[in-house]
């Protein structure tokens, strides 16, 4: 099965323990064997592949001991260099958001004289 954005999350989560399940048998591992490489216990891994959330540092590990961990990369890709930054707008990168103006608070021109501020 296909993951897609409109999955709900537990469908995700079975999704993928089905798919470390299938690794994992693939390599010949027994669940023991893969949380001894891993660093978890035999009981995280019964809980990934049932499909219940894991800590994340513990799905890191299991994909570093299933050799998975250099997909990681596909998870969250790296930002681009926009064209703008190219020409020295800033150089550091954004690490917050701007929230969003309300129109309420807004003029209707979209400025006010000075003593009206």
């Amino acid at each position: 099965m296909k993951i897609s954005q409109t999955m709900p999350e537990v469908a995700m989560l079975e999704e993928l323990g089905r798919r470390a399940q299938q690794q994992r048998v693939g390599q010949n591992l027994t669940q023991r064997q893969l949380a001894d490489a891993a660093g978890v216990s035999p009981r995280t891994i019964e809980r990934f592949e049932a499909g219940s959330p894991i800590q994340l540092d513990k799905f890191v590990r299991i994909l570093r001991a299933l050799r998975l961990s250099d997909n990681l990369d596909q998870l969250i890709p790296e930002s681009d260099i926009r064209p703008l930054q190219l020409i020295g707008a800033k150089t550091g990168h954004r690490q917050r958001a701007s929230s969003r103006r309300h129109a309420a608070n807004a003029s209707p021109s979209g400025w006010v004289w000075g003593d009206k501020a």
